[in-house]
């Protein structure tokens, strides 16, 4: 479904608009006005000032008479009436004829209403429409000099507790140190020691950081400060470093207290001299270390921040006595998938079958938003159903959308496509079947999604894996490259299917080498380092390009190497493999359970 956007109007729409407001305003509103300041009398009256030379100015239109007074200070309108000799009485009267009597009565009200008031309406309009640039250019309070965004939150009775959040046991620990600290000072105070001044919550993105401070919000009693770090940066030099000082001072008023800075790295970065001196982050950043280290000490003020950039942060933020604690809030482990689980299911009405620990292992690696994203995916599942439990299956099923997409239930592949793929993920399958070490296959499917995969092959291990022998390294290599072996030994061609099995085998024969001192070639040398650990790992070679050559052949040797091994034990079962692949051909998904009842047949 596309998106819906509003129309954003044009600028000269609105001055468009101006234009014909101040038309109506000129032919409309002004002559009403003017009409409204005439008195009107009756043509005795007139009759008379002319016989006695009271007129001064006097204007004969076709069905009134405006006319003023000697002194030209008040004007006057009558009726026509049938009189031949008026011209000439008037004339001897010592009357002025004209046609702008209305202009010359009312110099002050013209030059108001021509020039004063249209200069005011496009001032307005122009402090409108900059007030409106500003507010998509730099923020909501763009305009709001110096002044800090915080938001400050108070205890609710259904805000979140720390029971809410759950995998993140270490992390709570540390903070609920600091909620205690907060309601009971004296304690500490009394045995001589002090809570830090700062605490930083570092991880991958998803793992609950934001979660774990809303948590402390709900489980304090002192005022709790939330603010983003962008918010700090202006389109204006120093206006950042005011907000900071605001904020600052709004925080010691209200002590003890919280001030809580999300994604902290957009004004937390290293100072690396590429910018000037009056850069407005360093500015903001010079004000941030003043504030939290300074001559005035922030008594009962305690920084939460958080990151997944840890590494791009300036020394002097993180060093003792700013950001004296450090707090990891990293993927959860099998315990806390089942936990976070089963504290995002709560809401959600389950069936009796329900195995949080099958899902949770099935959920390998996945973050806690992930997880809430997967429970979330499978209460649609049975709304869409029309049903009014979330079964097992639903749960599973969710877990492959958030993994690989939804089914795309209108791809269809040709017979020789379908084959083809259901040779390659066989062949993974077997490859990992073979040999010892290999996580066990709990599914298999030719159904393509819409992340482009045409099929996948599912392993799940029964726990949390934190260390990999050289030898399990090996095996998932050649496990990677059992599709590309099963199309060569089975169609005696290469498909384009093994693109993402290259990548990840590559990825790993390189980091045996370069990180993990498994060559013996090289031996124990680390030769690239990982850089943004949380945001994808990304990895940079720190060697000459003499021994960048020789690392790509080992890669090539270690790829090639397992390659033909996964060929040898594909030729070897020769026979289950096409028994394998004919039966996924036809059913295009089977079982763990189902696979291995094959191959031990």
């Amino acid at each position: 479904m596309d998106e819906v956007q509003r129309s954003r109007k044009p600028l000269i729409f609105y001055y468009g608009i101006f234009m014909l407001i101040l038309m109506l305003f000129n032919f409309i509103v002004l002559p009403w006005i003017l009409q409204r300041q005439i008195r009107e009398v009756d043509y005795g009256t007139f009759m008379s000032m002319t016989e006695n030379s009271q007129i001064g100015q006097v204007q004969v239109q076709h069905n009134q008479i405006i006319f003023t007074n000697k002194e030209n200070t008040v004007l006057y309108k009558t009726g026509i009436m049938n009189d031949p000799g008026l011209v000439d009485r008037l004339y001897s009267s010592g009357a002025e004829f004209t046609s702008e009597i209305i202009e010359q009565m009312s110099p002050f009200l013209s030059i108001l209403l021509s020039w004063v008031l249209p200069i005011i309406i496009i001032i307005g309009v122009g402090q409108y429409m900059a007030k409106k640039f500003m507010n998509k250019a730099g923020g909501g309070n763009a305009l709001t000099f110096g002044k800090s965004n915080a938001k400050i939150y108070v205890q609710s009775l259904e805000g979140i507790k720390f029971s809410d959040v759950a995998g993140a046991d270490e992390a709570k620990e540390s903070l609920t140190e600091i909620v205690d600290y907060l309601h009971n000072p004296e304690k500490y105070k009394e045995i001589g020691a002090s809570m830090p001044k700062g605490v930083l919550l570092v991880g991958p993105p998803g793992t609950g950081k934001t979660m774990l401070a809303k948590a402390v919000a709900g489980e304090s009693n002192v005022p709790f400060f939330s603010i983003a770090g962008s918010e700090f940066v202006e389109m204006f030099v120093g206006m950042g470093a005011s907000k900071v000082r605001d904020l600052f001072k709004q925080a010691k008023e209200k002590a003890p207290c919280i001030v809580f800075i999300d994604e902290i790295d957009a004004i937390g970065k290293k100072r690396d001299g590429n910018f000037g001196g009056n850069d407005e982050r360093e500015q903001t950043l010079n004000q941030l270390l003043t504030e939290m280290d300074g001559f005035e000490e922030n008594t009962g003020v305690v920084i939460l921040a958080a990151t997944n950039r840890p590494e791009s942060l300036d020394p002097a933020l993180t060093r003792p006595g700013r950001f004296d604690r450090r707090v990891p809030v990293d993927l959860p482990d099998l315990k806390g998938r089942e936990e976070i689980l089963k504290v995002h299911a709560k809401k959600t009405k389950l069936a009796e079958d329900v195995d949080f620990n099958k899902i949770a292992r099935m959920a390998s690696g996945a973050s806690g938003a992930e997880l809430a994203n997967i429970i979330n995916e499978a209460a649609l599942r049975a709304v869409r159903d029309n049903r009014y439990l979330v079964t097992q299956a639903d749960l599973e099923e969710s877990i492959e959308v958030v993994i690989a997409g939804y089914q795309k239930k209108n791809a269809i592949l040709s017979d020789e496509e379908k084959w083809a793929v259901a040779y390659h993920e066989i062949g993974h399958a077997l490859v990992a079947a073979k040999q010892s070490n290999s996580a066990p296959v709990q599914k298999i499917t030719i159904i393509p999604r819409t992340s482009g995969a045409l099929g996948y092959t599912m392993q799940v291990d029964e726990g949390d894996r934190y260390l990999m022998s050289k030898e399990e390294i090996e095996n998932r290599i050649a496990t990677f490259t059992g599709g590309r072996a099963a199309e060569e030994v089975a169609l005696g061609s290469m498909t384009t299917g093994a693109s993402n099995d290259i990548e990840q085998a590559t990825k790993l024969a390189r980091a045996m080498i370069t990180r993990f001192g498994m060559s013996e070639e090289f031996g124990m040398v680390a030769m690239e380092t990982v850089n943004n650990q949380y945001l994808g790992g990304d990895t940079s070679l720190a060697c000459s390009a003499e021994t960048q050559a020789k690392i790509d052949k080992a890669v090539v040797a270690i790829i090639n190497k397992q390659h033909e091994k996964a060929r040898k034990i594909l030729m070897d079962n020769r026979g289950k493999l096409d028994e394998l692949a004919k039966h996924l051909y036809e059913k295009e998904t089977i079982t763990g359970t189902e696979f291995m009842e094959i191959v031990n047949a």
